[in-house]
């Protein structure tokens, strides 16, 4: 019963969400996460060793920071749906792998930093979501970093978790969870992480296939929803500039961000110092974004994230008729 999951599970995260206070007292299952990976990563990703030890050392550090947690998360699942209201219990625990409403914070945040301290507070903002040097951003800059990253959040964030719960239960989300953690904090082409960081990154990618494209049909039905937006000038984006952007599948819920709002999204951008040089997602005649921009984007997003809730209802619905 995965896709009764997955819906209740989007219900109480949309409802509560996770406090702070319970991050305070006890974590989150992505500091959870973190910690395995710091440890295999001082564990295993030896300095001496050769790029081939080191990608095969990466695999094994991909198979155990999956592996442990999918199978904690099995087993808790397996003895907690035979107790009464089991599947509410599980689905409590399962909403910390989704994250609507923090999600929407932060990106809301942004907008309203730019409208109570101007520039200065949107970078402020928006450094705590992406990961672009933000004193190379104007405001326009500030406004499309915002929409990226709620674009690119929404499927890593929300969608995919929800699918893979959908698909594989509390252990299937679980799994997501420790491999998009591990694409995160290890996943990078660098010197340390080239070779040990290989198989997550691979591994992230493909995982990510079926949610970045579900993501990118959301929005582009939302957009029909939505005063102002562009359905079709979504489907065009996500038809002609998906496949151009470097992340196999960033580009799709960029893309389609881009066209409904009729904006111009990604394109070269500085992290670290270094410039980045990919592919603008949207034409929009390269019009400068706004903090307007950015609360017309949260609106599409909310809008998508009920589809989604309510694909996820018809799913468990129709996943429970045939249980009976």
């Amino acid at each position: 019963m995965s896709a009764p999951l997955a819906f209740l599970s989007l219900l109480v995260e949309l409802a509560f969400g996770y406090p702070d206070r319970l991050v305070r007292a006890i974590g989150h299952p992505v500091i959870w996460i973190g910690h395995l990976i710091s440890l295999l990563d001082r564990t295993l990703n030896r300095p001496s060793a050769s790029d081939r030890a080191r990608r095969f050392l990466g695999c094994i550090a991909l198979i155990l920071l999956v592996g442990i947690p999918a199978g904690f998360s099995f087993v808790l699942e397996s003895l907690l749906i035979a107790l009464p209201f089991g599947m509410l219990v599980t689905a409590i625990l399962a909403s910390s792998l989704l994250a609507q409403r923090s999600l929407a914070s932060h990106v809301k945040a942004v907008a309203e930093a730019i409208d109570r301290e101007g520039l200065s507070g949107g970078r402020k903002a928006v450094s705590m979501i992406v990961g672009r040097d933000p004193e190379k951003l104007d405001e326009a800059a500030v406004c499309r970093a915002a929409i990226e990253s709620l674009a690119e959040n929404f499927s890593d964030g929300v969608v995919a978790p929800a699918f893979w719960l959908s698909v594989g239960g509390l252990a299937g989300g679980t799994a997501y969870k420790a491999a998009n953690t591990a694409d995160s904090m290890i996943g990078h082409r660098t010197p340390k992480y080239q070779a040990f960081g290989w198989a997550a990154a691979r591994f992230d990618d493909l995982i990510n296939l079926p949610a970045s494209r579900l993501t990118a049909l959301l929005v582009v039905l939302a957009a029909l929803f939505i005063p102002g937006a562009d359905a079709r000038a979504a489907w065009r984006a996500v038809a002609h500039d998906a496949g151009k952007h470097r992340s196999p599948n960033a580009g799709w819920p960029e893309a389609a961000f881009a066209g409904a709002l009729g904006l111009a999204l990604n394109g070269p951008r500085s992290y670290g110092g270094v410039m980045v040089d990919d592919a603008y997602m949207g034409e929009g005649g390269r019009r400068e974004a706004t903090a307007e921009d950015i609360r017309r984007a949260l609106k599409l997003y909310w809008v998508a994230d009920a589809f989604l809730i309510v694909l996820c209802a018809l799913i468990a619905f129709v996943q429970f008729g045939w249980s009976r």
